[in-house]
């Protein structure tokens, strides 16, 4: 009985020495790469900027006019593309009038207005983005225009200028000169101010 008692401790510590090798025995690590599967945000139909219009009182020429810009999406111009979101392009009327409401200027203007002074990647892709009062300077009434990307959130743009003459005639160019505390950044607020009352 002593014999086998001493076997069977024998035995019991033999069998604890390998359970004790086999668990110093090193982990085997996995090569594999458990990566979650990206999601591909599906583009939802055909979007729109966001419909507004605005309006405000300016002095010009000694007298008071009113400046009304209406900004929508227009259907009927073909659309753009941002990534895989498809876009409506936009048309921007331009209506002032005189103090006793006579019409001085009307105009409803496109990308297609602003075209030689875009690259071809605007012209495909680009939207018309915003045209804002910027300032009067002697007879002619100076206008902050955008065109490029339609998302809201991009800053992708080129800065234009549309300035009106005293008699009506419209003239475009390339904005050169940002100012980050003059006219310009306050037409810049001007946009931001219109999107959100129209939204």
């Amino acid at each position: 009985m002593k014999q086998t008692m001493k076997i069977s401790c024998s035995a019991l510590a033999a069998l604890m020495m390998l359970c004790s090798l086999a668990g110093c025995k090193k982990k085997v690590e996995s090569t594999d790469i458990i990566a979650k599967k990206p999601v591909i945000v599906k583009p939802v139909g055909t979007k729109k900027m966001g419909d507004y219009s605005q309006s405000h009182k300016i002095e010009w020429l000694g007298s008071t006019y009113t400046v009304g810009i209406r900004f929508a999406a227009d259907t009927s111009l073909p659309t753009v593309l941002d990534g895989n979101q498809k876009y409506y392009d936009n048309k921007i009327t331009l209506r002032i009038t005189r103090k006793d409401g006579s019409e001085f200027f009307n105009r409803t203007f496109t990308k297609g207005d602003f075209a030689a002074y875009i690259g071809e990647n605007y012209k495909k892709n680009g939207a018309l983005t915003g045209i804002v009062y910027d300032r009067t300077e002697g007879d002619m009434l100076f206008f902050a225009a955008s065109v490029g990307s339609p998302d809201k959130s991009s800053d992708d743009f080129i800065p234009l200028v549309l300035k009106l003459s005293r008699f009506g005639e419209v003239s475009i160019s390339k904005d050169t000169q940002l100012d980050t505390g003059g006219s310009a950044a306050e037409g810049g607020s001007e946009i931001d101010a219109a999107e959100a009352e129209g939204m």
